[in-house]
């Protein structure tokens, strides 16, 4: 499990195509990211959650909020 900024992000793998995935859980927005290697996914997660946070503060947004 991946966590940045109180986010955290469940991550699978894909044997078939050798790439990691993964979805930020807890919210109800789908946010997505993968890598082909771990240090690729630790910051692919990180983008992803910035990403998130700035599309948010660009349309005057809150985040979602957390859940569970």
């Amino acid at each position: 499990m991946l966590h940045h900024k109180g986010y955290y992000g469940r991550v699978e793998f894909d044997d078939d195509s050798d790439t990691f995935y993964g979805e930020v859980i807890g919210i109800r927005d789908v946010v997505t990211f993968g890598g082909c290697s771990v240090s690729q996914l630790r910051k692919a997660f990180r983008e992803s959650v910035e990403d998130y946070l700035a599309f948010c503060a660009e349309r005057g947004e809150e985040p979602a909020e957390l859940e569970g």
